[in-house]
């Protein structure tokens, strides 16, 4: 296979962030006098619902359903604060790179593969991981950002892979995607896109059939040869 870029989604990919994503979202609840808190167990749950957003929504509509429901201004603006919150706790360093991402980034640019993001978080979530993972912009290290706020419809639609295959101006034949979540896997597949998997911390245990490898961990493609190895004929 002939790869021209690696497509990363970000949250549980690049690196474990959810626990940081879960706290954020309680932090934000509790300074609004909320009666709202998510435990893992129902985190694992809603994160079946992309979106922090749509979340909050879904929260409400399934678990509070007799309670008075927000309306999406108030939801909207309760993510802005969550998202402020989330980014003093990566700025904090709760969060690192999975092991094998660095190695293989390090890599697939030695080797002249471009580099992109394919994620339902949004913009300055991105932004604010990378200068603490990376120690430098998002644009510095990825030719193409493609996040959950410039799309219509988010994973497991494929319009944010979409959006970055656009912007490579590439063939989805061309690219591989790099994933830990069903969601994220069906979004890549329905992109085009050769998917690897490596579950994360909240998503162990799904299904991934469709996948073209699933793997433990990325370190067992941090190169671009072991990646295109783990990319041969499926069994």
């Amino acid at each position: 296979m002939n790869i021209k870029a690696l497509i990363f989604d970000v949250d549980g990919t690049l690196a474990e962030t959810e626990e940081a994503h879960r706290e954020a979202f309680n932090d934000t609840f509790k300074v609004n006098g909320m009666d709202w808190c998510w435990d893992v167990p129902t985190y694992k749950e809603l994160l079946k619902t992309t979106g922090g957003k749509e979340r909050m929504l879904e929260y409400q509509r399934v678990y509070r359903p007799g309670n008075v429901q927000l309306k999406f201004k108030q939801i909207a603006k309760l993510h802005i604060q969550k998202t402020k919150l989330y980014g003093d706790l990566i700025a904090k360093g709760a969060v690192n790179l999975r092991a094998g991402i660095s190695d293989l980034i390090n890599d697939a640019k030695a080797n002249g593969i471009r580099l992109a993001v394919a994620t339902t978080t949004n913009r300055p979530n991105v932004d604010c991981l990378s200068l603490v993972c990376f120690d430098r912009p998002a644009t510095d290290v990825f030719e193409v950002i493609a996040a959950g706020d410039e799309v219509q419809n988010k994973k497991p639609a494929p319009d944010v892979f979409n959006l970055a295959v656009e912007r490579l101006r590439l063939e989805p034949s061309e690219c591989v995607g790099l994933e830990d979540s069903r969601n994220g896997l069906l979004s890549c597949i329905d992109a085009g896109i050769l998917c690897v998997v490596s579950p994360g911390v909240y998503t162990r245990g799904s299904d991934f059939s469709e996948a073209r490898a699933t793997i433990n961990c990325f370190s067992e493609v941090d190169t671009i040869e072991k990646l295109k190895a783990a990319l041969g004929p499926k069994n």
